[in-house]
């Protein structure tokens, strides 16, 4: 069986640590057909185990390893990067509606039980610049600032290494679970061309997706290829059960508006996007002298959200019989009948990196530099500022994000022979990073007060609501004020070295260490790794490690801020109520007690086994990881449950006067996470039936509080909880402990089928109070395709996600405007079955 070198950074080795061009070249040589059936067998080479020259396979590796091949990424009929992992790969997890805010729109990801920010994201090796979107209203990963993978081309994509282990001694912060290391396809020649249609069985949810690549050979052995895709893919209809009635009684008697009402109102309820995507990118190398290559990419996102999500219905004098919770802040000579309000969310998103690898006196030299951008524009439609009154626009620009990651790197690497059965890999490297994270504010009409007092005219509205203020902003967004404006920027330095060797014939041992400069509260941090691997017999191997890691507290979690004001009127006086997010260096943090944030640092156990015995491969490996320090919301304190008037006199006494609730993120608790990774493959090839590849994993992991920091100084004296019952839960039930994907592909001749089944254990959504929690049970899932090769170029593929329309459970009281009875986060959706077509063309 050939080998194919798959040019990686798994365990501490990015792409960017090859030695040399040559291992790439091997790569480039050989066939699709190949390369695919080496990463079936465990012989797919990755330059893992220290960093440097060393090779080693997936088999062998001492760290556990996964490489995804273009075809299972196309395979699984996802057309994005989040869901196509979190249908590949056990131990991540999104939640079907994470919460408001902009986290319903671009939802959050949980690995191995932790929030997204604890996985580094490379793209062919290089560090990929986080999202500008703080996840500051989610309940699962709440607070967290992670890369959106969903901005890169599935098309552009060669294949996905992930690292199951922390990494943070090679790479710096946020390798703490593990690593994914997205590498850009580099076939030099060719194209394809693909479309794909479908929808949900009953829901809508309309998906039409166009996707090309093409690549062209460049100067002497280089090459370049562009890849480009387009999407649309609708809202779903709401997964809610309408309401009986939308309009007040006329006479004891429903209003005859109702006959033609629309009374599923909460469209919010299940899939409730409706995005235009367009990614692109390209991935080049060009040979300049017999050792020396030049090398750039890039990938250049649009995209286009209006979700109906963390943005309800409202109607003027409520419905279902309920009093509205809005009350005065719908008018009805604006929204006579109600109106369900969008958030929107425009975006510009990309990166580029420029790179030479070289040969210098002995050392493999790799310089380069990247720079990338997430450029946030959020607005709000189909609302309205009731403070302005009948007056007021109903769309809206609340202001923009931007997130900014310049990294800038020299990697070097040698062989030194020391008597050992390997030469000793030597690898070695400094890293200078700057980011910036900006706050902007919106328009004026966004967040202001326009004083608006509703007229006591006999009107139904005016007799429920005359004489009072409507609450100044928008109803259901919050805008952002030139008070919650920011600009913040960090520079970092930092420095590694990668020792790593055979000892003995089948015996390896790696060690690597990491120190890391910032220039602002994260300060000084320092990481070590040691991992090894002895075989046993042949085919039968121990694994393991320990390292230490860290995580810096991104520039969101220092210097967001958001502001909600309420207004009510005490006889003839208009009082305002302010409730704000606090950034953690502001007068109003401090005086709470805030501190600076500081690094979240970690220490991960693992161990595993691993056997091969012709084409049967299992490996199983345990873990443990202990984060301390770690970065979550406070409650909102100065609520009336919660410090109440005592808070706003802490903060009038430091000179504070225009807050009167607040929260803000401090390092406030350590966790511990235990569990288990097992994955077992076998391919059987049979001369009348065809090939058979059959693939089971299962993933198990645990989150446990071990302490959470008593209260402040400032806030000892009172009555307050910073940290409570309902987000601690979050941390530990929010998402499945277990997951198993079993999953077989068979191929003959010109026919092809995939079936996947997927159980999603139980979890948790869980109350302040333990009475009103909800569990949902485990649940099955099916995915299926079939597809066939109608000529040497031409295939065509029909396929099914949630194949027999699996729902969660039924449980739980179903809220006044519907929706409700399947909770929120469901990982596998709420919206049941998916059908699906593709047809793609080879040229």
């Amino acid at each position: 069986m050939k080998k194919v070198l798959v040019s990686s950074f798994l365990v501490g080795v990015s792409v960017t640590s090859i030695s040399s061009a040559r291992a790439e070249d091997i790569a480039d040589a050989l066939p699709a057909a190949d390369s695919a059936a080496a990463e079936a067998d465990g012989s797919a080479i990755v330059v893992t185990g220290a960093r440097g020259r060393i090779q080693r396979s997936v088999a062998d590796s001492p760290v556990p390893i996964d490489v995804i091949s273009p075809q299972e990424l196309k395979n699984t009929g996802r057309t994005g990067l989040k869901e196509i992992l979190g249908n590949i790969i056990p131990s991540l997890s999104m939640p079907a509606l994470g919460g408001g805010g902009t986290s319903a729109s671009v939802r959050p990801i949980s690995i191995r039980g932790l929030s997204g920010d604890y996985v580094l994201v490379l793209v062919n090796g290089k560090r990929r610049h986080t999202t500008s979107l703080i996840n500051n209203l989610s309940r699962i990963s709440g607070g967290s600032t992670p890369v959106d993978i969903d901005l890169i081309p599935t098309v552009g994509v060669g294949r996905i290494e992930v690292l199951r282990d922390g990494a943070a001694a090679q790479y710096g912060s946020d390798a703490i679970s593990g690593v994914i290391n997205i590498i850009l396809d580099n076939t030099p020649r060719g194209g394809e061309f693909s479309v794909t249609g479908g929808q949900l069985y009953e829901k809508g949810g309309a998906l039409a997706q166009v996707a090309g690549t093409y690549g062209t050979p460049l100067g002497d052995g280089g090459f370049a290829r562009f890849s480009v895709e387009a999407k649309y893919h609708d809202r779903a209809d709401s997964s809610a059960q309408p309401v009986p009635y939308l309009y007040p009684f006329v006479n004891g008697q429903p209003d005859p508006r109702e006959v033609d009402a629309d009374h599923l109102i909460a469209g919010g309820y299940g899939r409730s996007n409706r995005d235009k995507i367009v990614n692109g990118s390209y991935n080049a190398e060009l040979p300049v002298g017999e050792d020396t290559t030049l090398y750039s990419f890039s990938t250049l996102s649009y995209r286009d959200i209006k979700d109906a999500r963390g943005a309800y219905f409202a109607a003027p004098t409520g419905y279902n019989g309920q009093a509205n919770t809005s009350g005065a802040s719908v008018l009805p000579q604006l929204y006579p009948a109600g109106f369900q309000a969008y958030r929107r969310i425009r975006e510009w998103d990309w990166q580029a990196a420029l790179g030479l690898r070289t040969e210098f006196s002995g050392w493999s030299l790799d310089l380069s530099t990247s720079y990338g951008r997430d450029n946030v524009e959020l607005g709000a439609d189909n609302t309205l500022n009731p403070s302005i009154g009948p007056d007021s626009k109903t769309s809206f620009f609340m202001g923009r994000q931007k997130q900014d990651l310049w990294v800038n790197n020299l990697d070097l690497s040698r062989e030194v022979d020391l008597g050992f059965a390997r030469p000793l890999s030597l690898a070695l490297g400094v890293e200078h990073r700057w980011e910036r994270f900006q706050n902007i504010a919106g328009e004026p009409d966004s967040y202001r007060d326009g004083g608006y007092v509703i007229p006591a005219d006999g009107t139904p509205f005016g007799q429920l609501y005359g004489g009072r203020s409507p609450s100044p902003g928008l109803v259901s967004f919050t805008g952002t004020s030139p008070a919650d404006a920011s600009s913040t920027s960090r520079n970092n330095v930092a420095a590694y070295v990668d020792v790593s060797t055979d000892l003995t014939p089948g015996w390896f041992v790696g060690l690597a260490g990491r120190f890391e400069h910032y220039s602002d509260s994260a300060g000084n941090a320092f990481a070590a790794k040691a991992s090894t691997r002895v075989e046993l017999a042949k085919g039968l191997a121990l694994r393991g490690g320990v390292n230490t890691g860290f995580r810096a507290p991104s520039l969101a979690q220092t210097a967001f801020s958001t502001t909600q004001n309420t207004v009510t009127v005490i006889g003839d006086e208009r009082v305002s109520t302010v409730s704000k997010f606090l950034p953690v260096n502001s007068a109003a943090a401090i005086a709470l007690g805030a501190t600076p944030l500081k690094p979240e640092k970690s220490l991960n156990f693992t161990a595993g086994l691993t056997y091969e015995a012709g084409p049967f491969r299992l490996t199983v490996d345990a873990y443990q990881i202990r984060i301390d320090d770690r970065i979550v919301k406070t409650e909102f304190l100065g609520t009336a449950s919660n410090g109440g008037a005592a808070i706003k006199n802490i903060l009038i006494a430091n000179g504070i006067d225009d807050v009167d609730s607040a929260q803000f993120f401090t390092n406030a608790i350590d966790t511990r996470t235990r569990g288990v990774d097992v994955v077992a493959e076998y391919l059987l090839r049979t001369a009348s039936l065809g090939e058979f590849r059959l693939n089971a994993a299962y993933s198990y992991n645990r989150t446990k509080i071990l302490h959470v920091i008593d209260n402040p100084p400032e806030l000892s004296s009172l009555n307050v909880t910073l940290f409570g019952r309902q987000a601690q839960r979050d941390l530990v039930a929010a998402t499945p402990r277990s997951k198993v994907v079993l999953s077989g592909n068979w191929s003959l001749d010109k026919v092809r089928a995939l079936l996947r089944v997927t159980q999603f254990g139980k979890y948790t959504e869980s109350s302040n109070v333990a009475a009103s929690d909800r569990t949902f049970g485990a649940k099955w899932v099916t995915d299926a395709e079939l597809g066939y090769q109608l000529t040497g170029n031409l295939d065509v593929a029909l396929g099914a996600n949630n194949l027999f329309d699996v729902y969660p459970e039924k449980n739980g009281a179903i809220a006044a405007d519907g929706s409700g009875q399947f909770g929120g986060f469901a990982p596998f959706g709420l919206s049941g079955g998916f059908y699906y077509a593709r047809v793609g063309f080879r040229f």
